[in-house]
């Protein structure tokens, strides 16, 4: 494995940096206080590519690489992890879903739309009852005729509210039964499908977080996903790459509280010398530093094994697992080091520690990803 960026991964990395520096920044804590999910940005992300980083050229897309996608999402979240966790969402989730199981017609009607942002994609699995208890879904589609009528609610659902379209797991066989779900696409405007409760989070305040509620709602057979039956498997491979981008996006969270703890010791004097003299400071940023590329060269193989079409799941998840956690502790640690200034707004640590936490714990919480590399290492 080669561990040096490619040129054109190296050029998408600084596209997305100085789009972060000049369209993002200036509003970070704007849409933070406001809880605005500001869609005109994700508009100009895709008519940079951005958003639709991983779909072919045929469908619309730019057609780059996990290499490409994973330094988009780390330039961005250095600057706002709300943003970040956005274009992750939409790419991964709504977008990836049709693109690796949606048949041609699916494909070619919302791929276009979605890799260019005029559509904004949503992926609904989590209930408030069911997060990791998949199984056991309330959200139930039943069959009549050539139609499928959907009855229930999805909860912290990604852009629940703004989305323009939802890929939507139901239960269409008995509770706890091997092959119980299935996956549908859903358009906002679809009678029966509507918005709940948006939430009021700690972090990532500038990514939406709502509620998609059906209530009769009529869908065509057309807008099934694959089988009947396999919405859980299709699932979990789709999250298999969205653990890489949430460990990607902490990454980035963790670079920016990092980056701006490591300036602000050079330039705080304390004792008439700068506070990065002191061990104590010192030796935070030193583990902070190691921790940071140890999650960075995690993320970095599973973008290879992802382009070399290997199976990721264990790899996956040790990444999203360990750079969540880093991302927290180096959040945790800027503070620190920044003191009482660290607490409060007028400095950026203070959002990314907020930001941070909800890595260990969306897409599969870091107890969950301690499930799956046991599995996998139990029966590798």
């Amino acid at each position: 494995m080669n561990f040096l960026a490619t040129e054109l991964t190296q050029q998408v990395a600084q596209s997305a940096k100085d789009f972060a520096q000049q369209f993002i920044k200036p509003h970070v804590m704007e849409w933070d206080e406001t809880q605005e999910f500001p869609i005109h940005i994700f508009k100009e992300l895709g008519k940079l590519g951005m958003m639709g980083v991983l779909v072919p050229e045929e469908y619309g897309g730019t057609g780059l690489s996990y290499f490409e996608y994973n330094a988009i999402i780390q330039e961005i979240a250095k600057v706002c992890g709300s943003i970040g966790l956005s274009v992750a969402a939409h790419n991964s989730l709504c977008t990836n879903h049709i693109l690796t199981f949606g048949n041609e017609e699916q494909k070619k009607k919302y791929l276009p739309k979605l890799a260019t942002a005029e559509f904004i994609g949503a992926w609904g699995l989590t209930e408030p009852n069911t997060g990791s208890d998949a199984g056991n879904m309330k959200t139930v589609a039943v069959k009549d005729g050539n139609d499928w009528v959907i009855n229930g609610t999805k909860s912290w659902i990604t852009h629940g509210k703004s989305g323009d379209v939802a890929v939507v797991i139901c239960r269409t066989g008995e509770a706890r039964t091997s092959g119980n779900s299935t996956a549908f696409i859903v358009e906002r405007g679809t009678p029966g499908f509507n918005a709940g409760k948006k939430e009021n989070k700690l972090g990532m305040r500038a990514s939406e977080t709502a509620e998609m509620v059906f209530d009769n709602c009529r869908i065509s057979d057309a807008q099934r996903l694959g089988e009947v039956g396999d919405g859980f498997r299709q699932s979990m491979k789709i999250l298999d790459g969205g653990r890489i981008s949430i460990a990607a996006l902490s990454i980035g969270i963790a670079k920016g509280a990092y980056e701006a703890a490591l300036q602000y010791s050079k330039e705080r004097h304390q004792f008439d010398q700068p506070i990065s003299n002191f061990q104590g400071i010192s030796f935070k940023l030193a583990d902070m530093a190691t921790e940071i590329m140890a999650a960075d060269l995690l993320v970095w193989q599973s973008c290879d094994l992802k382009v070399r079409h290997e199976k990721v799941t264990k790899q996956s998840a040790m990444a999203k697992y360990y750079a969540s956690e880093v991302a927290v502790k180096t959040a945790n640690d800027a503070v620190q080091i920044f003191g009482g200034y660290g607490y409060t707004k007028d400095f950026p640590v203070e959002k990314h520690y907020r930001d941070a936490k909800l890595c260990t714990i969306g897409e599969g919480t870091s107890e969950i990803q301690k499930i799956v590399i046991a599995r996998e290492v139990l029966n590798g």
